[in-house]
């Protein structure tokens, strides 16, 4: 594949991924999070049904290979879904964009560790910008989703968006794992057969959560335009990026493709700001560029035969 349009591919993913981490809060504020992954995935399963069937050039399952469609599915599709929904739940959507600019060096050493690809110092250093542009945006008392009286509701609504932050890093941990599987796939499936059956065990996996929270929920409370946007959500979360993510993956290593989940933040925090109403405080602003300095050092090219202080080798 052409690497422009393995570019292409990857940023157009993340971009999206960022769009409906935002545009998921005021859908966490109708659906029950449970309720919400089960719809995401039906619907993402009913678009792609005719994906699941092996083409005749693919080889058989492996055992290794079904153990990591399963890990892909758990960690990127079940667990990312469930800290993501319940973070931006009780945060807001541009803090969800500051702390998710951290994937792509957490990209870089799960690269590392899992791929036996090389690190740098540059890489340590922007580990250090990342967990730093969290810190910040964690302390920030801007965090409150809404002005709150001073006592005890004050109390909660931070409490609140510290549970918030701390759900929505687990879910850049379970999307860097997810990026470093898809790597690993991508050598033995091809991206739409990746996406349906990854998709399929998201479905399963929240299905007894979904059942019990559909039967207790009433549907003809939801509005048409909510509907609509649960459509978008689904296809996006379910279908469109994963299959654009696994194309563009297939062409370039994983520590190379983690420079494109830059969109992912940027996306979020334009939705945040320009679609939800949200502004960026002065702290959450240099949490951004802490972050973003992080994505650069990390994913800055290197000159051929360059070896930087510090540079480790595989173990």
């Amino acid at each position: 594949m052409n690497r422009i349009v393995a570019y292409a591919c990857l940023a157009l993913s993340m971009s999206l991924v960022g769009s409906y981490v935002a545009l998921s809060k005021p859908l966490v504020a109708i659906f029950p999070v449970f309720l919400l992954a089960w719809l995401r995935f039906g619907i993402g399963g009913a678009a792609m049904l005719h994906w699941l069937k092996k083409p005749a050039d693919e080889a058989p399952l492996t055992r290794r290979t079904r153990q990591l469609v399963f890990l892909e599915s758990f960690l990127g599709n079940f667990l990312f879904s469930i800290c993501m929904l319940y973070g931006v739940s009780l945060t807001s959507a541009v803090s969800a964009g500051v702390i998710m600019a951290s994937i792509p060096a957490v990209v870089a050493v799960l690269s590392w560790l899992f791929l036996r690809e090389r690190i740098t110092a540059r890489i340590w250093l922007a580990v250090a910008c990342a967990v730093l542009g969290i810190a910040l945006v964690s302390l920030s008392k801007t965090e409150l989703l809404a002005p709150a009286p001073q006592g005890l509701e004050a109390d909660l609504a931070s409490n609140s968006a510290w549970l918030g932050n701390l759900l929505l890093l687990g879910a850049v941990f379970c999307e860097a794992a997810y990026a470093v599987i898809g790597k690993r796939l991508t050598g033995a499936l091809g991206p739409k057969r990746i996406t349906a059956l990854i998709n399929l065990w998201g479905f399963m996996l929240v299905t007894p959560m979904g059942l019990w929270m559909a039967w207790r929920f009433d549907f003809a409370a939801v509005a048409p335009g909510s509907w609509l946007l649960l459509l978008f959500y689904a296809l996006a979360a379910s279908v469109w990026t994963v299959w654009l993510w696994m194309t563009g993956l297939k062409s370039l290593p994983a520590s190379q493709a983690g420079v494109f989940t830059v969109m992912l933040p940027v996306s979020a925090a334009a939705v945040g700001v320009g679609v939800l109403g949200e502004t960026l405080g002065g702290v959450q602003v240099a949490a951004f560029a802490l972050a973003l300095l992080g994505v650069l050092l990390a994913t800055l090219p290197q000159r051929d035969g360059e070896k930087l202080p510090g540079d480790v080798l595989p173990l």
